[in-house]
């Protein structure tokens, strides 16, 4: 399979899902035209454009493999696009059965047409596979946060510990983040992937008075939506989607770079799936490497920039454009692919998360009590106010530090401190899970996101 991303297909795997892969392999895509020109030929022998004796015989010959790829590819280059190529052999294959219907070929449609729809075709398979990934992966994710909604973690801002939160509500949130994206991709299915069918300028000439109707019955063969007009020069559409699928690949990067920090060695708290042989070193035997974080964050590095490339094509030329439309043909399925790749390397991260608890909970106390140091100022503020509260327990913080000391031993020994709070004030203050706000409402609310019907 020629491959619109890497030099070699010895590489596909580590970036792409199978599925995907199949979706976009040249047979499949190739036969999506021949599906396009098949149903054109229907719809104009159902309304009366061709005579109905034609469209049988075009639909037998609709067939890729009795097309020679190689030579078609090579043709392209002076033709300019494959559909001129295919129309002729497809033309001449018909011929071979039906002279008469081979006169009929590809009435009243141009290159575009037929190459923009097969795109939409493409894209449509593209997005069902990434949806029942999506599926899996999100069923995933808030299994995981209902079994650790209780379970108390680090949140980390600038890398550095923060606060206590439950490990749930970071799950959570990877499930409701990737329904989000699952709800964009939907909508986007339904309402952006529509039929281009406008002749050689967009008005349909050729058809007479009859362009409309055919257009209705081709967009129904296809189960495509029509538009109120020929779209050749203004790709908004396929824009949303191509953003669509770039948001989706770095939201599975943003997961993988997570999994990746919090299985370092220094940190510990949850890995990907273990597997014989997975995550190794060719010289360190003990290595578990996070492979799955990898290949996500690379298709994340990736996809922004074919998302890029398709909106710079973009700006195109009165009403049929040249560049920017051919940009879109390499650049829309390496962009499906470097997607599938990411989402199928969070899927696999969402069915088989390893959680360390003790170790989170033990990564809590690293910092011997200064991770609560909020919990404390705003527990005086009460009293003191606000600033003077902050200023107090920084004081005690940085205390602790130089003393190496846990900091409500420090407190404890501070006057100021203790004429507001007893020592059991403090040691209840210093329970992770009871400073942790409304994150089970949070969970629960980012849980009813994930259920809820598109």
């Amino acid at each position: 399979m020629p491959n619109p991303l890497l030099p070699s297909t010895m590489l596909m795997p580590l970036y792409s899902s199978a599925a995907m892969r199949a979706v976009i392999d040249d047979a499949a895509r190739l036969q999506r035209m021949l599906d396009v020109e098949s149903a054109l030929a229907s719809a104009e022998a159902a309304v009366g454009v061709i005579p109905t004796t034609a469209a049988d015989p075009i639909a037998a010959a609709c067939v890729a493999e009795k097309f020679d790829r190689d030579a078609l590819a090579q043709a392209s280059v002076n033709g300019g696009n494959l559909a001129i190529p295919l129309v002729k052999a497809l033309t001449a294959e018909v011929a071979k059965h039906d002279k008469d219907a081979a006169g009929y070929v590809h009435w009243g449609a141009t290159s575009q047409d037929i190459i923009d729809t097969a795109l939409v075709l493409d894209l449509r398979a593209g997005i069902d596979v990434l949806l029942r990934d999506l599926d899996a992966a999100i069923k995933g994710f808030a299994k995981q946060a209902t079994q650790h909604r209780h379970t108390p973690a680090v949140a980390r801002t600038w890398l550095q510990h923060a606060l206590p939160m439950p490990f749930g509500l970071k799950l959570a949130g990877y499930a409701a983040a990737l329904k989000r994206a699952r709800d964009r991709l939907a909508a986007l299915r339904n309402e952006s992937l529509v039929l281009q069918f406008g002749g050689a300028a967009g008005t349909l000439a050729s058809l007479g008075d009859r362009g409309l109707a055919v257009a209705e019955k081709l967009g129904e063969l296809l189960g495509l939506p029509v538009p109120d007009a020929p779209w050749h020069s203004h790709r908004d559409r396929l824009g949303e989607v191509a953003a669509a699928l770039g948001i989706l690949a770095t939201e599975c990067g943003k997961i993988a770079r997570d999994v990746a920090l919090l299985m370092q060695t220094e940190v510990g708290e949850a890995f990907e799936p273990a597997g014989a042989g997975r995550g190794g070193s060719s010289t360190m035997p003990h290595k578990r490497n996070p492979v799955a974080a990898a290949a996500a964050l690379s298709c994340a590095a990736l996809a922004p920039n074919l998302v890029a490339s398709i909106l710079a094509g973009h700006v195109q030329e009165q009403e049929r454009a040249l560049g920017g439309w051919q940009a879109e043909w390499p650049a829309f399925p390496a962009l499906l692919l470097v997607t599938s790749g990411a989402l199928a390397s969070v899927l696999d991260i969402a069915q088989g998360l390893e959680v360390d608890a003790a170790r989170m909970r033990a990564n809590l106390d690293i910092t011997q009590g200064l991770i609560m140091a909020e919990a404390v100022s705003f527990a005086l503020a009460e009293k003191l106010g606000k600033a003077n509260a902050h200023k107090l327990v920084e004081e005690a913080s940085r205390q602790a530090v130089k003393d190496k000391r846990h900091l409500r031993d420090v407190l404890k020994d501070t006057a100021a401190i203790t004429s507001i709070l007893t020592h059991s004030d403090l040691d209840r203050l210093f329970d992770p899970m009871a400073y942790q706000g409304v994150a089970q409402s949070f969970i629960d609310r980012l849980l009813a996101s994930t259920n809820a019907r598109s």
